[in-house]
């Protein structure tokens, strides 16, 4: 894996557009002080370059009926590097698991879960995650409400 190497435009323009992927090529070229030729040269040139790596709507979860945030922290009873690949290919299979990682301390995965209510998530911890072959320990905890969200890379 490479650092990409960006100028001050390069920056400009992927912190507007963290902020508003929406907009117009028109717009951003205005945003960022150039015409919109080279603004759309440079936003295709990090698209194909993997910096950006793709545009979503950020949608409201409870509007459409997931009321419950939760973290689960899981343990696996070996650490092989079958075992967490295998759990991790696993995740991916999980409607209620939003994202995934592997880190390192007393667990070996942090789950990010959204479901439409406790009696789900349960239902998920129970039959699911602790149903896995891989898994030792699942440590789960409930939010009360998010205080920041942000988009993921400050520039």
């Amino acid at each position: 894996m490479f650092r990409a190497e960006l100028d001050a435009i390069d920056l400009k323009i992927l912190r507007e557009l963290q902020a508003d992927g929406r907009m117009t090529n028109v717009e951003l070229a205005t945003r960022v002080g150039i015409s919109a030729p080279p603004c759309l040269r440079r936003v295709r040139k990090l698209e194909e370059s993997g910096v950006i790596e793709g545009y979503h709507a950020h949608l409201n979860g409870p509007m459409l009926g997931f009321d419950l945030v939760a973290f689960c922290m899981v343990g696996l009873r070996h650490q092989s590097e079958a075992n967490l690949k295998s759990f991790a290919a696993a995740t991916s299979s999980w409607p209620l698991v939003r994202s995934a990682w592997m880190v390192s301390g007393e667990s070996d995965f942090l789950l990010h879960c959204l479901a439409e209510n406790l009696t789900q998530f349960q239902d998920f911890v129970i039959e699911v995650l602790t149903a896995n072959e891989h898994v030792d320990t699942v440590r789960t905890m409930l939010t009360i409400r998010q205080v920041k969200k942000d988009g993921l890379v400050d520039l």
